[in-house]
């Protein structure tokens, strides 16, 4: 679940202050000159602001952090959070006091005095990404979530940016939600239930079944889910925010909705997790999501396939063969090598079907990547520079970090099978790599294409930048702005 703040925007009104809010929060530039709202602050407390600022606390704190005034004097609120902030202040540092504030208001009723108008947009994105939890299976009642209450110079400027804003955090929370939901309830069948329920959105959905996946070729993806009592399925979301004649964006998602690693069991400890392993599906349903909210004028596919990888006497089996849909044969070395077997035949279909301007893939794909960089980067590999320094970009503006990992033929010859065309592993070293060379052995000749490693930044085991222990949503602001930026026309 989602926890859903209200925002309420106000305009600069000195009366607000002495309102009864839990909390107040004002901006301080490292000038140290106070602004009305300051000024006004400081005379009902006494100094209280001018002495906290000149403070050595306040001095080693960085443009975006925080200091708490708990029971400010002559004041109503029990807080009073002071931001550092400077001329020189960027996006990010006002999604950082965003952020910070979030973590100190919980339940509260905070009222943001904003003079950071021009970068409001950020502060209150850094503020709701924060203040999320997932709750749906504490025996709890449901707890006050507060409000905030933004005060700025010009709030009618701000109504249009604050529904932008909240669209692309709606998504984020459904892929969220998605993505920490335990496995016997988000089952393959409960996966579409809740991707069907876009089209309320304006969202085209559309559920291929596996006679239809047969029919299609689809052998590999059909092979993962064999062993599981849950049928595998293919989810299509379209939104058409341009004519039919614009080539689309195709995003492709990995819904493992979980990952014993099949007849190549996974070690008891840790297999938990695998509950996540649909997070490329969550990331792509979030994207969607997020598009339809705001209108975005550009036409995007969303292709998830949704499978179960499960040991029984049906599951597939190591040295088993299979046929892509588009023709080649795989080996299977490791039945846990299983998202690339989905990826594979969804990203062929996804050219067929859709000829697109581009393709992303985003997959949990392997633990090599987390070897490789982490929880805080996600790998990404690429056939076309300029799409991909193209995603860099969007991913370092919206602070989710991503870095380029190599490609080449060389790898290639890991993947050789004395079977079949290509066997499905090809060893330790390079895992990732050979992984995403796998992948690219499906991508049509001039596609361009991007493939997205997200094992390590899709789920942490601590809070993040913006969220707390578990599901991160990473990925659905950086394609968000991608869409915005590459393929949006007429906005």
């Amino acid at each position: 679940m989602k926890i859903s703040v209200d925002v309420i925007l106000k305009e600069y009104d000195l009366a607000l202050l002495e309102k009864d809010y839990d909390r107040i929060s004002i901006f301080v530039e490292d000038t140290k000159k106070l602004d009305r709202i300051s000024s006004r602050i400081n005379k009902l407390t006494k100094g209280t602001v001018l002495r906290a600022i000149s403070s050595k606390e306040f001095e080693k704190k960085s443009c975006g952090d925080v200091l708490t005034i708990s029971f400010p004097s002559a004041l109503q609120a029990k807080y009073l959070d002071i931001v550092k902030w400077s001329k020189s202040g960027q996006p990010n540092d006002a999604r950082t006091a965003g952020v910070n504030l979030a973590k100190k208001s919980k339940d509260s009723k905070i009222l943001v005095c904003a003079n950071v108008q021009k970068f409001s947009e950020e502060l209150i994105k850094g503020y709701l990404l924060r203040r999320y939890d997932f709750l749906n299976y504490k025996s709890t009642e449901d707890k006050a979530v507060g409000s905030v209450t933004l005060m700025l110079k010009h709030p009618k400027d701000f109504e249009k940016p604050l529904l932008k804003t909240k669209a692309i955090v709606d998504g984020v929370f459904f892929t969220r939600n998605l993505v920490n939901e335990p496995a016997n309830i988000l089952n393959t069948v409960e996966f579409s239930n809740r991707l069907k329920e876009l089209s309320t959105l304006g969202l085209e959905v559309e559920i291929l079944e596996e006679k239809k996946l047969a029919d299609l070729g689809m052998h590999a993806l059909l092979g993962v889910g064999q062993g599981s009592a849950k049928p595998s399925k293919v989810v299509v979301i379209s939104w058409k925010g341009l004519s039919e004649n614009t080539k689309p964006l195709v995003l492709v998602g990995k819904g493992v909705v979980f990952d014993s690693g099949g007849i190549s069991l996974k070690p008891a400890g840790g297999m938990e997790d695998m509950t996540m392993d649909m997070g490329g599906a969550g990331v792509v349903a979030g994207t969607m999501l997020s598009l339809a909210k705001r209108k975005a004028k550009a036409n995007v596919v969303g292709l998830v396939g949704l499978v179960e990888n499960m040991p029984s006497s049906t599951a597939q089996r190591p040295g088993d063969i299979v046929k892509s849909m588009k023709g080649d044969t795989i080996e299977v070395i490791n039945t846990d090598a299983e998202g690339r077997l989905v990826l594979s035949d969804l990203l062929w279909y996804a050219q067929e079907r859709f000829k697109p301007a581009g393709i992303v893939d985003l997959a949990t794909l392997t633990g090599a990547i987390i070897v490789a960089l982490g929880y805080e980067n996600a790998g990404v590999f690429s056939n076309d520079d300029e799409f991909c320094n193209s995603f860099l970009k969007v991913a370092n503006q919206e602070n989710e970090g991503a870095w380029r990992m190599p490609l080449g033929a060389s790898y290639d010859k890991k993947l050789k099978s004395r079977l079949a065309d290509i066997k499905n592993v090809g060893g330790r070293d390079a895992g990732a790599i050979t992984a995403a060379q796998f992948i690219q052995r499906f991508i049509k000749k001039d596609m361009p294409w991007i493939h997205i490693d997200i094992a390590g930044a899709a789920h942490t085991k601590s809070e993040s930048t913006f969220a707390p222990a578990g599901a991160t949503g990473w990925g659905v602001m950086s394609l968000n702005r991608l869409v915005s930026e590459k393929f949006e026309k007429n906005k």
